[in-house]
């Protein structure tokens, strides 16, 4: 036992010293819809739900598409009323949309939509029809918006089971009314509230560990976070229950913001007086304050200038990705990947050589958002009117449990047979299983990684 703990403390030491290097996945994508769809903006699924997508449409409909059948549905889940949403450069329409996590018991569900100079966060209930909504929104929250951009948009629930919203500033340029910085404004934050089933307005609570659940200021109660310019995309990891914000910049850099899933709220992401790392020059605050939070990662208008949030990976589908964060750009078409554990950020890749053109050689740009299905797997929605799963370069399937890690020929244990597997990839091998840490070659690190699974 005393040589083992040697071997794994070696091992660990192996692990930790490795370098930050692309991390090598074989991937691709593949078209799911073509046709149909007008100015996409978003994906997701219903809590369990491993049959359906719903796919927003900017201007104000919900779309079923059947993962059994491969089928956009004619018949939208539901219409809703919004203010523009009628071309790609309109940032206003039909932006968020979550699923209750208690949606097969109460049938409720949440979306977020532009209004005549407001913005909107509404609940609906689904009919006995589970392709078709009920008419009609019970608005929640509303608040007025004072020009068309910035809007923010997403929801989720979180870990927690409360319901998290991100605002955008209002708009224009430099956040002229401040509002990134003010506590009286509900534009430019990350809202929390607990929603209720039924019942009457405000139609939810909040949640009493809230930064400011108890302020003599109402507006203030459901801030969880502030200082953010326009929050296109965020995401929650469905394994640590992190937070990841993805917020546009304005002309010098794009920023991912990190929440761990331990930490208070009450954060300042610092706009307007930060952008990414560099200060503004507008008052309220200093880039490197102890009062703000830094971003985990920024990159310049000569990558992009529009970032779209992603989601860490936790599908089966392409385990060496397992864990990353995956990110795009809307004004290059670029994606990325990286992983953060620990507060150390490694294996950066650019992925977009790999997600376009896609197998049917579709260029995939236009990078409005990613979305999940129920079995974690990523989707791509390009705002042009087409919606990509992200897949394995040898072509998609079934979801199939993976073996333990080093039990490479799936006995239960691992030993000699997992060893011998492991010497006759020696070297190059791009997605072998003996691969374990993903670099591309299987060496002395995966040896010993091997070792400390070691069983017999």
């Amino acid at each position: 036992m005393k040589a083992f703990a040697t071997v794994a403390a070696l091992t660990a030491a192996l692990v930790v010293s490795m370098p930050a290097e692309a991390q090598t996945v074989a991937m691709r994508t593949k078209r799911i819809v073509a046709t149909g769809l007008t100015f996409p903006t978003f994906v997701t699924h219903a809590p369990g739900d491993t049959n359906r997508l719903f796919i927003l449409e900017k201007g104000g409909r919900i779309r079923v598409f059947d993962l059994t059948t491969n089928t956009l549905l004619t018949t939208p889940f539901m219409t809703i009323t919004v203010a523009g949403g009628t071309s790609t450069s309109d940032e206003r329409g039909l932006l968020g949309l979550a699923f209750d996590p208690d949606y097969a018991t109460n049938g409720q569900f949440y979306v977020y939509y532009t209004g005549s100079s407001t913005n909107v966060l509404a609940r609906g209930t689904v009919s006995a029809n589970p392709n078709v909504a009920n008419a009609g929104l019970t608005t929640m929250m509303s608040w007025s918006d004072p020009f068309t951009n910035h809007n923010g948009g997403w929801i989720s629930f979180g870990p927690d089971g409360n319901l998290y919203m991100a605002t955008g500033d209002g708009g224009s340029g430099n956040d002229p009314n401040g509002a990134g910085q003010s506590l009286t404004t509900q534009l430019g934050k990350m809202h929390r509230i607990k929603p209720t089933v039924g019942g009457a307005a405000p139609y939810y609570t909040i949640p009493s560990d809230n930064p400011y659940a108890t302020s003599s200021t109402t507006v203030q109660r459901t801030f969880w976070a502030y200082g953010l310019r326009n929050p296109w995309r965020c995401s929650f990891d469905r394994q640590t229950g992190d937070l990841w914000i993805g917020d546009v910049g304005q002309n010098a850099q794009e920023e991912i913001n990190f929440q761990p899933a331990s930490a208070a709220g009450g954060r300042n992401y610092g706009w307007r007086c930060t952008e990414g790392t560099l200060n503004t020059g507008l008052s309220g605050c200093t880039f490197g304050s102890p009062s703000l939070t830094a971003p985990v990662h920024t990159y310049p208008r000569t990558d992009g200038f529009s970032l779209t949030g992603g989601y860490v990976y936790r599908g089966c589908r392409l385990p060496a990705l397992q864990g990353t964060y995956l990110f795009a750009d809307y004004g290059s078409g670029k994606y990325w990947s990286f992983r953060y554990e620990n507060g150390v950020k490694t294996a950066f890749t650019d992925r977009t050589s790999q997600l376009t053109p896609s197998i049917e050689g579709a260029t995939v740009n236009q990078i409005a958002s990613f979305g999940e299905d129920a079995n974690g797997e990523l989707y791509i929605v390009d705002h042009g009117g087409q919606v990509f799963k992200i897949i394995p370069t040898d072509g998609d399937g079934p979801c199939v449990p993976p073996p333990a890690p080093g039990d490479f020929n799936d006995d239960g244990v691992v030993n000699g047979a997992d060893l011998g597997v492991l010497l006759s990839n020696w070297g190059a091998c791009q997605g072998c299983p003996s691969d374990m840490n993903g670099d591309g070659a299987v060496d002395g690190l995966d040896l010993g990684v091997l070792l400390s699974l070691w069983t017999i």
